[in-house]
C-alpha cells in the first residue's frame, strides 16, 4: 500500500496531502478522513477465485462465441478511454442445472487466455442467491471482491452505497492503467443483489448467472437443454473422465444411451448425475439405469447423488415463488398436452387473462417456464413438470385440483364444439360466434391440437374422450392427421362403451372407420363400418336411422378404396334411399355425389355425370356452395375421363371461383389442380403448367403432402406434353416419394408409372424399368387392374428400349389380357399393337435386319392422372 509522503500545516492546523506514490488515484476519491489507498502492482487474489472449468463440456460452443464476442476488448478498451456507448456486461438465465455457471466459467478461462484481453486478471463470486441460507448480501460480497482487489479491510468502509464507489474505482483505476478485469457474479437472485457489483466505466466486463431474467443493462442470453446428440457426448465424455478409456458402455449402447438422454430431457445436472451413478459401477449396463428412470413417480428419486440432486435444485427455485405463481406452477401439469395458451391457463386457474398472463411471465422470468415459439404459449421442461407434478399432489386439496382440470378440459371441449361449426360443409348449421370466420377456428384448432389430442386419450374422462373426438373429427381428417384421428376415436369408443352410451358407440365405430380409411387401412375400415352399421339396425329409431345412412355412406367409401365397387355402389344406393327417406337433403345430396364417384370408378361414366350433375343442383338448391364446388369438381374429373374436355374445364372453373369466394384456399388449390389436368387436356399447356406449379407452392408452404405430391405429379404430366420430359423426371420423382410417405400406394403407382414414362421420353429406358416395375406392383396391390395393365405395357416398352424382348414380350402379353378381361377394347387396341410392334423388332434382331427408323408404334399411353 502506499505511504503519506508528507503532512503539511495549512491555517494553522494539520493537513493530509492527496500526493500518493506506488500506485494510482482513484480520481479524487478520499476515503474517511485520514488516506487514499492505491493498487497493488498485482491482483493475483482476483485469480485464484475462478473455478476449474470441467473437462465435460460440450454443445455449447455458440453460447461461448457470443459471449466472447461481447468480452473482446475494443479500440477505445485498448486505450483506456473511460466511455463506451454499451457496458460488456453479459447475463446468461435458465432454468436450474441447465449448466449457467459452467458456461460463464469456460468462457471466463478462454477469455482469460486471450493476450491483451484481461491483463487485470478476473473476480468471481457466487451469490447463493437461491440458498436462503448461504445467500451473500450485496455488502458482503463487495467485501470479499475488494479484499480479492488487495484492499485492506481498515480502508473498506460500511456502507452499501460507500463500498460500491470504492470497488468501482478500483476497476476504472485498473482499466486506467491498461490492466482491464473480467468479474464474474453467479447465481444472483434479483438485481438489487446483482447491481452493485456490476462495473460501471463501461470498459470492465462483467458476466452474470441467474435464474431469473435480470434487468441489469445487459446483454441476455437464455441457456436453453442440450439436444439429444450432445447429451449423449456429455454422458460419454463424464464417463471418459471418470473411468478412462476402458469404460466404452455409450459406444457400445447407442439406443440406452439415447434412452437416457431423452429421459434426462438435455438437463446437464441430469445428465451429469446419471454418469456420476454409472461411473460408481462400472459393470452396470446403461439399459439398467434407462430402466430405472422410466418411471416417471420415482425419476426424480433416481436422478440424485449424495453431493446433488435435481429435486434439491428445483427446490431452490420453487421456494421462492409468490403464493399466486406457486398455485399456477403447480396446476401446470394437469394440461395433457406439451404446451399451453395463456387463454387455457387462465380457465386452469380461474382468473382473468390479464392474471394469468402476468403470472405465466413471472414463472417464465424464474425460467421455470419457458415462452413457445409463438407468444401467448407456454411449456415445461419434463423434469420440472414431474417437479411441479409432485408439489401439486400435495397440495391437491388447497388447489382445488379436480376443479381446475374440469375447468380446463371444458374450456377445450367447449372451444373445440365452437371452431368445427366452422367447418361443417352445410350452410344451415349455426356457426358459433366464438370465432370469426372459418380461418380463425382452423388456426385454433391447428394450435392447441396437441393439447386437444391428448386431452381426448386422458384415462378417466370419458365425456371429454367422446366429445372431442366429435369435435376434432373432421379438422383431422382435413388435415390428414390419421394416426391422431384413429388414437382419439378408438378412446372415444372406449369412453362410449364405458358409459354404456350404444349410440354414441356406433358413431364412435363409424368415425374409427374414417379414419382407419384415411390411414388405407381399408379392411379395418370396413370392419368398424359394418360394425356401426350393426348396432344402428339393432337400436333401430329414428336418430338411428340417420346414423345408420352415415355407417353406409362411409363404408360405401371404404369399399371403392379396395376397388370393391359393385358393393360401394349397393352400398352408396342404400344411404341414398335412407336419407330420401328421412327427407334429409343435404345427406341426400352427400350420397348422390359418392354414389357418382362408386360409378365413376366401376367406368359408368355417363351414370356418374348424371349423378354428379343432381348434386350439384341439389347443393345449389340449398344454397351450400361448399358442397356445390366439391360436386363440380368430381364432375369435372368425370367429364375428363369420359373425353368431354371442354365442358370439364367449365365445371373446374366454377368450382375454383365458388371456393375462392368462399375464401377456401385449400380446396381452392385442390381445384386449381384438376383444372389444370382439364387445360392440358384442351392443349392450353402453359396454363396447365402455371396452375400445377402454383398449387404445388401453396401445399408445399401449408404442409400438405398429399396435395402437393398430387400436384407435383400433375405438372410433370403438363411439362411432358409440352415436350419437356427432362424437366418431368424430377416432379414425377418428388411425387412418388411424398405419396410413399403418405402410404398412397394407387398415388405412389401413379407416379412412378409416370416417371418411368419420362424416363423413356428421354432415352433413359434402363432406368425406366425399376419405376414401371414397381409400378405394376403397387397396382396389382391396390387391385387397380386397369392400372396394372397399363403399367404393364409402359414395361414392355421399356424392356423392349434395353432390348430384354422375351420380358417385353410378356409384359405387353399381360397387359393385353388384363384389358380383355375388364373390357377396355381401346386400351386393349395399344396393347395389342405395342405388343406386334416389339415382336417385329424382336424378329428383325433375329434376321439381322432392323426396321426403319421412326416405324415404332406412335400410340403410347398418357400418364396416369389422380382424381380429385
Amino acid at each position: 500500500m502506499a505511504k503519506e509522503d508528507e503532512v503539511a500545516k495549512v491555517g494553522g492546523g494539520p493537513a493530509v496531502s492527496n500526493r500518493i506514490s506506488g500506485g494510482v488515484f482513484f480520481q479524487a476519491v478520499i476515503q474517511g478522513r485520514d488516506i487514499t489507498v492505491v493498487l497493488p502492482p498485482a491482483v493475483t487474489p482476483a485469480l485464484s477465485g475462478l473455478p476449474a472449468p470441467s473437462a465435460t463440456f460440450t454443445g455449447r460452443d455458440t453460447h461461448v462465441e457470443e459471449l466472447l464476442e461481447g468480452l473482446a476488448p475494443s479500440q477505445e478498451t485498448q486505450r483506456a478511454v473511460l466511455v463506451a456507448s454499451r457496458p460488456s456486461r453479459a447475463a446468461v438465465a435458465g432454468l436450474a442445472g441447465v449448466g449457467k455457471t459452467e458456461l460463464v466459467v469456460q468462457t471466463a478461462t478462454r477469455a482469460l487466455r486471450k493476450p491483451g484481453w484481461f491483463p487485470g486478471g478476473v473476480l468471481f463470486v457466487d451469490l447463493f442467491g437461491y440458498d436462503a441460507k448461504r445467500r451473500l448480501s450485496p455488502e458482503r460480497a463487495l467485501d470479499g471482491l475488494l479484499r480479492a482487489l488487495g484492499m485492506p479491510g481498515e480502508h473498506i468502509p460500511e456502507g452499501l452505497q460507500d463500498r460500491t464507489r470504492l470497488y468501482r474505482s478500483v476497476l476504472g483505476a485498473f482499466a486506467e492503467q491498461g490492466r482491464r478485469v473480467l468479474v464474474v457474479i453467479d447465481n444472483a437472485y434479483s438485481a438489487e443483489q446483482a447491481n452493485p457489483l456490476l462495473p460501471g466505466d463501461g470498459i470492465t466486463a462483467a458476466l452474470l448467472t441467474s435464474r431469473h431474467t435480470l434487468d441489469v443493462d445487459a446483454r441476455l442470453h437464455d441457456l436453453d437443454i442440450l439436444d439429444e446428440r450432445a447429451s449423449i457426448e456429455l454422458l460419454r465424455q463424464a464417463l471418459l473422465q471418470a473411468r478412462g478409456p476402458s469404460d466404452t458402455r455409450v459406444a457400445d449402447a447407442p439406443d440406452a444411451a439415447a434412452a437416457i438422454a431423452q429421459l434426462c430431457a438435455g438437463l446437464p445436472l441430469a445428465l451429469r448425475i446419471a454418469a456420476a451413478l454409472l461411473a460408481d459401477t462400472p459393470t452396470r449396463p446403461l439399459a439398467s439405469l434407462a430402466q430405472a428412470l422410466e418411471a416417471e413417480h420415482t425419476r426424480l428419486d433416481e436422478l440424485s447423488r449424495e453431493d446433488r440432486a435435481v429435486r434439491a435444485a428445483f427446490d431452490l427455485s420453487y421456494q421462492h415463488l409468490e403464493p399466486d405463481h406457486a398455485r399456477l406452477f403447480r396446476l401446470l401439469p394437469l394440461n395433457p398436452g406439451p404446451d399451453l395458451s395463456t387463454e387455457a391457463a387462465s380457465h386452469l386457474t380461474g382468473t382473468l387473462q390479464r392474471q394469468a398472463d402476468r403470472l405465466l411471465q413471472g414463472l417464465a422470468r424464474a425460467h421455470l417456464i419457458e415462452p413457445g415459439p409463438v407468444w401467448g404459449r407456454w411449456r415445461q421442461h419434463d423434469l420440472v413438470r414431474l417437479y411441479a407434478d409432485e408439489k401439486g399432489n400435495a397440495h391437491a386439496g388447497t388447489d382445488q385440483r379436480d376443479a381446475a382440470r374440469a375447468r380446463l378440459f371444458d374450456f377445450y371441449r367447449k372451444t373445440a364444439e365452437a371452431a368445427d361449426t366452422h367447418l361443417l360443409r352445410t350452410p344451415s348449421e349455426v356457426r358459433s360466434p366464438r370465432f370469426p370466420d372459418r380461418n380463425a377456428a382452423m388456426a385454433w384448432l391447428a394450435a392447441e391440437r396437441d393439447s386437444l389430442v391428448a386431452t381426448a386419450t386422458t384415462p378417466g374422462y370419458p365425456e371429454a374422450s367422446a366429445a372431442l373426438a366429435g369435435s376434432l373429427a373432421q379438422f383431422l381428417n382435413y388435415g390428414r392427421s390419421f394416426d391422431d384421428l384413429i388414437t382419439i376415436t378408438a378412446a372415444a369408443l372406449a369412453a362410449c362403451r364405458e358409459l354404456r352410451d350404444r349410440h354414441g358407440e356406433a358413431r364412435a365405430l363409424n368415425n374409427l372407420g374414417i379414419a382407419l380409411a384415411g390411414a388405407r387401412r381399408f379392411q379395418e375400415a370396413i370392419d368398424a363400418h359394418r360394425r356401426s352399421l350393426a348396432i344402428c339396425r339393432e337400436l333401430r329409431d329414428r336418430s338411428d336411422r340417420r346414423d345408420e345412412a352415415m355407417a353406409l355412406y362411409n363404408l360405401g367409401a371404404a369399399l371403392r378404396e379396395v376397388r370393391r365397387f359393385g358393393e360401394a355402389i349397393d352400398a352408396h344406393t342404400q344411404a341414398l334411399a335412407l336419407y330420401r327417406e328421412l327427407r334429409d337433403r343435404h345427406g341426400e345430396a352427400r350420397a348422390l355425389n359418392d354414389f357418382a364417384s362408386a360409378l365413376q370408378e366401376e367406368r359408368q361414366l355417363e351414370g356418374a355425370i348424371d349423378a354428379y350433375i343432381q348434386a350439384t343442383a341439389l347443393y345449389r338448391e340449398l344454397h351450400d356452395p361448399h358442397g356445390e364446388a366439391g360436386a363440380l369438381t368430381n364432375l369435372g374429373g368425370a367429364l375428363r375421363e369420359a373425353h368431354r374436355f371442354g365442358d370439364a374445364v367449365t365445371a373446374h372453373t366454377q368450382a375454383v371461383a365458388i371456393f375462392r369466394a368462399d375464401g377456401d384456399r385449400h380446396r381452392e388449390a385442390m381445384a386449381l389442380n384438376n383444372l389444370g389436368l382439364a387445360l392440358y387436356h384442351v392443349g392450353r399447356l402453359e396454363e396447365a403448367v402455371d396452375a400445377h406449379t402454383r398449387v404445388t407452392a401453396f401445399f408445399g408452404e401449408l404442409g400438405d403432402r398429399y396435395g402437393e405430391a398430387k400436384a407435383l405429379n400433375n405438372l410433370g404430366i403438363a411439362l411432358a406434353e409440352m415436350g419437356q420430359p427432362e424437366e418431368a423426371v424430377e416432379p414425377h420423382t418428388q411425387a412418388a416419394a411424398l405419396y410413399r410417405e403418405t402410404r398412397d400406394c394407387h398415388g405412389e403407382a401413379m407416379a412412378l408409372n409416370n416417371l418411368g414414362t419420362a424416363l423413356r421420353e428421354v432415352g433413359l429406358a434402363e432406368e425406366a424399368v425399376e419405376p414401371h416395375t414397381r409400378a405394376v406392383a403397387l397396382y396389382r396391390e391396390t387391385r387397380d387392374r386397369y392400372g396394372e395393365g397399363q403399367a404393364l405395357d409402359n414395361l414392355g416398352m421399356a424392356l423392349a428400349g434395353v432390348r430384354r424382348f422375351n420380358e417385353a414380350i410378356d409384359a405387353h402379353s399381360r397387359a393385353l389380357a388384363i384389358f380383355r378381361e375388364i373390357g377396355e377394347p381401346d386400351s386393349e387396341r395399344i396393347a395389342l399393337a405395342n405388343l406386334r410392334l416389339t415382336e417385329g423388332r424382336a424378329g428383325h434382331l433375329h434376321s439381322g435386319h432392323h426396321p426403319e427408323t421412326g416405324s415404332r408404334w406412335r400410340g403410347r399411353w398418357r400418364p396416369r392422372r389422380p382424381r380429385s
